[in-house]
């Protein structure tokens, strides 16, 4: 049981990365985290695992929006 549940969430992960590479980052890492979570909570490790890509995906965003406006604090104004 465990074991057809982490190759499940092996190839969803695998196919959400493989899709679209650019916006896997953060996704990877939330859907294995979320699997393992939605696994243990009631045997649902592929909507765990759907739900921590996008949570990831999210989460990676908002730090490169935040990394970006402290970038464009720290320069200088030109006059």
């Amino acid at each position: 049981m465990i074991r057809s549940a982490c190759l499940a969430s092996a190839i969803a992960v695998a196919a959400l990365a493989a899709s679209s590479p650019a916006d896997a980052k953060g996704c990877i890492k939330g859907a294995i985290v979320g699997g393992v979570a939605g696994h243990y909570a009631g045997h649902h490790g592929m909507l765990g695992a759907a739900a921590g890509c996008l949570y990831g995906r999210h989460r990676a965003r908002e730090q490169e929006r935040q990394q970006q406006g402290q970038g464009r604090q720290a320069q200088p104004e030109k006059l």
